[in-house]
C-alpha cells in the first residue's frame, strides 16, 4: 500500500503513508460538515454546508439529494476567476516544450497552488458548493479512470498481425465498438498497447492522435456506458437507447470519414511494422482474469442512487462527498493491482506514472474549472431563448474540448430544456424533451448537444478523461507525442473541425435539414422518434 500511495505523491517529496491521508480526509470533510454556509441564497439554512445542497434551498433542485452533481443557486463568481484556469493550461501547453525538467519534477505543485486559490476564494466567500462539487466530479473522475487503467493494464493483449494500415482501420473499428460496452477509457487502455506493439518500427504521432480520436472518444457515443456526458444524461432520464437510436448514423459517418483520413496517411507510411508470426494465434491473451475487475468496474457504474433506489447516498446520510461506486472501484484498483498477473503487467510494461500525472494535472483542473462552468451555465440560462440549435451545438462541443465534457454537456442541456419550460431535475420532462413530446424539434436540441459533447472531447488533451491517459501510457513507453499545441494545430484543427462542420451544416445548421420541421423528419424519414 506505501508503493501504491507513493506513486501519486513523491513529487512532494513528503512521506504520506495511508493514516496520514486518512487523517487529512477526515480533517478536511469535518471541516467542510461544520463551516457555516453564509451564501444570500441560503439564509434560511444551518451551519452544515452539505445541506445547502441537499436541502430545498431556493433555487437549488431536489434532484441534489440524489444527483451529486446537479445545479446549485450559487453566486456567480468575477469572470477574473478563470486566471488561474488559463495559466494551468498554458503550463500544460507549454511546460512541455520550454522547460521540461522543471515541468516534469513540479507540475504537481503547481496543479495543487492553482486549484487552491481558487479554493480561496470560494473560502473567503464562504461558498462551499463548488469546491464540493469539484470534490465529487475529481472523486467520480479518478475513482473511474484510476480502476480502469490498473485493472486493464493486468491485460496483455498481443494480436498477431502485419502492421498495415487495414489491419490498424479494423483494429481503431473494433475498439471504437466495444468502447460502447467498456466506455472508452477502459476501451483506450484495453487496446492502447496492442495497437501500439502492432505498429511498432513504424509508430508515429498520427498514430496516437487518431486512436484518442475514435476509440478514446468518437466510438463511445452510442450507449451511456460510452461516455460520461451520455451517462449523465441517463441519469437525469434521457432513455438507455437514445443515444443508439438516433446519434448512429452520424456516429457512422463520423468513423468512415475519420477512418478513411486515417487509412490515407497511414498509407503513405512506407516503414514495415510488426510482421505475422504464422505459428502463434492471431489473438493473443493473457491475465484474462483482470476482466472480471473491468467487469467489476462498468456494473458498479450504475450503483447509484438515480437507478436503484435501494443504494444509499452517502452524499446525503453522511456527508461524504463520494459514493459507494467510488468506494468499489477504487477497492477494485488497489485488488486489481495485488492481484494482476505481474507477467501480463511487465509485458505491458505498467507504471503509476500515466496515472499519476493525470490524477494530479485534473485535481488542479476540476478545481480551477469551476468558475467557468458556473459563468457558462449562469450565461446559458440566461440567453437559453436565443440559442439555436448551431450555438447548442458549437457551444457544447468548443467548451467540451477545453472544459470536462460532463458538466458542459449538463449545463447546455438544462439550458436547452428551459427553452421549451421544462426541468433538466425532472425524469418525466427528460424524457419528453428527448421523444419531442413537448415539441417536436427539442429531440434535435438533445441530439446537437449530445453528438456535440462526446466528439469534441477530442479536441484537446484535456477534453475527455482518456486522452491525456493515452498520451502518458505512450510516452512511458518511449513513444513520441504531438504537444498541447501540436496536437491542436496540426490534427485538431485541420481534421476535427472540418468534419465537424459538415456535420453541423448536414444535420444541425437548418441548410439541408430544416431544424423547426425536425420532429416530423424524425418520424417520417428516419423513425426513430415519437410523433
Amino acid at each position: 500500500m506505501k508503493s501504491f500511495l507513493g506513486a501519486f505523491v513523491y513529487p512532494f517529496y513528503v512521506p504520506v503513508t495511508a493514516v496520514r491521508v486518512a487523517a487529512l480526509l477526515l480533517f478536511f470533510f469535518s471541516f467542510l460538515t461544520f463551516f457555516p454556509v453564509d451564501n444570500a441564497s441560503a439564509e434560511s439554512l444551518d451551519s452544515d454546508p452539505m445541506a445547502y445542497v441537499v436541502n430545498d434551498a431556493p433555487g437549488v433542485i431536489e434532484a441534489n439529494a440524489v444527483n451529486p452533481i446537479a445545479a446549485d443557486d450559487s453566486p456567480t463568481p468575477p469572470v477574473w476567476l478563470v486566471i488561474p484556469f488559463v495559466l494551468l493550461l498554458i503550463m500544460i501547453a507549454t511546460g512541455p516544450l520550454f522547460y521540461a525538467h522543471h515541468w516534469h519534477h513540479h507540475y504537481p505543485k503547481y496543479a495543487v497552488a492553482f486549484g487552491l486559490s481558487v479554493v480561496a476564494y470560494y473560502a473567503f466567500h464562504n461558498d462551499w458548493v463548488p469546491v464540493i462539487h469539484a470534490i465529487q466530479e475529481y472523486s467520480s473522475f479518478i475513482a473511474l479512470v484510476a480502476s480502469l487503467f490498473i485493472a486493464a493494464s493486468g491485460i496483455y493483449l498481443n494480436i498477431n498481425a502485419n502492421g498495415t494500415p487495414k489491419n490498424n482501420v479494423i483494429l481503431l473499428f473494433v475498439g471504437s465498438v466495444i468502447a460502447n460496452l467498456i466506455a472508452t477509457t477502459g476501451a483506450a487502455m484495453l487496446f492502447i498497447r496492442s495497437y501500439m506493439r502492432l505498429n511498432k518500427g513504424r509508430l508515429r504521432p498520427y498514430h496516437i492522435v487518431f486512436f484518442i480520436f475514435l476509440v478514446a472518444n468518437i466510438g463511445g457515443a452510442l450507449t451511456p456506458i460510452g461516455d460520461p456526458p451520455l451517462f449523465l444524461g441517463f441519469l437525469r432520464g434521457v432513455p438507455f437507447f437514445w443515444t443508439l437510436t438516433h446519434v448512429w448514423y452520424i456516429w457512422l459517418a463520423a468513423m468512415i470519414v475519420f477512418l478513411a483520413i486515417f487509412y490515407v496517411i497511414d498509407s503513405r507510411n512506407k516503414n514495415t511494422g510488426t510482421i505475422r508470426d504464422d505459428s502463434k494465434p492471431t489473438v493473443q491473451l493473457q491475465g484474462k482474469k483482470s476482466f472480471i475487475w473491468v467487469a467489476i468496474i462498468i456494473v458498479s457504474v450504475f450503483i447509484d442512487p438515480n437507478v436503484l433506489s435501494f443504494v444509499p447516498n452517502l452524499y446525503k446520510e453522511f456527508h461524504i462527498p463520494i459514493g459507494i461506486r467510488e468506494i468499489i472501484m477504487l477497492s477494485v484498483a488497489v485488488l486489481a493491482y495485488k492481484f494482476a498477473d505481474k507477467d501480463s503487467m511487465e509485458k505491458n510494461e505498467f507504471t503509476f506514472e500515466p496515472i499519476r500525472e493525470v490524477g494530479w494535472l485534473f485535481l488542479g483542473i476540476f478545481a480551477c474549472m469551476q468558475p467557468a462552468l458556473k459563468l457558462i451555465e449562469t450565461y446559458a440560462t440566461e440567453h437559453a431563448d436565443s440559442l439555436t440549435v448551431s450555438v447548442f451545438y458549437w457551444g457544447t462541443g468548443s467548451l467540451s474540448g477545453i472544459l470536462d465534457n460532463a458538466p458542459t454537456y449538463l449545463n447546455f442541456l438544462s439550458a436547452a430544456m428551459g427553452k421549451f419550460g421544462l426541468q433538466s431535475d425532472v425524469p418525466a420532462q427528460v424524457q419528453d424533451f428527448a421523444a419531442g413530446a413537448s415539441s417536436p424539434e427539442s429531440w434535435i436540441f438533445l441530439l446537437a448537444i449530445s453528438v456535440a459533447a462526446v466528439f469534441f472531447g477530442a479536441l484537446t488533451y484535456i477534453g475527455n478523461a482518456p486522452n491525456f491517459m493515452v498520451k502518458a501510457i505512450a510516452e512511458s513507453n518511449g513513444v513520441s507525442t504531438p504537444s498541447f499545441f501540436g496536437y491542436l494545430v496540426r490534427y485538431s484543427i485541420p481534421i476535427l473541425i472540418p468534419v465537424f462542420f459538415v456535420i453541423w451544416v448536414i444535420f444541425f445548421s437548418g441548410f439541408i435539414v430544416d431544424v423547426t420541421e425536425a420532429g416530423e423528419m424524425c418520424v417520417t424519414f428516419l423513425g426513430t422518434c415519437n410523433p
